[in-house]
């Protein structure tokens, strides 16, 4: 039997998402912004990793101490993408 050691995502964080009018978007648990342009932020949440799509996005707040993020624009989408459990190392995440 293979182990395989996970790190455990905390259930009990604080995530919350809030969308007003699609010009203002407020997200807590934000653990790290990987990317971003004028149509596309890139974060991983405490519950996973969240793509917002949209023109003339922009990053008017960003706090990783308290996990806070606020975008300004028009906001098209907001999807989660399945990390499957695992991060990968720096080739794996450079050639997703």
């Amino acid at each position: 039997m293979q182990y395989e050691e996970k790190r455990p995502r905390d259930e009990g964080a604080d995530h919350h998402v809030i969308l007003e009018g699609r010009e203002s978007l407020s997200v807590s648990g934000v653990e790290e912004v990987e990317s971003f342009d004028e149509t596309t932020i890139v974060m991983r949440t405490c519950k996973g990793t969240l793509v917002v799509r949209g023109e003339d996005l922009h990053i008017e707040k960003l706090s990783l101490d308290g996990g806070d993020l606020k975008v300004e624009g028009t906001v098209d989408a907001l999807t989660y993408e399945d990390d499957g459990g695992e991060r990968g190392g720096f080739l794996a995440r450079l050639f997703r």
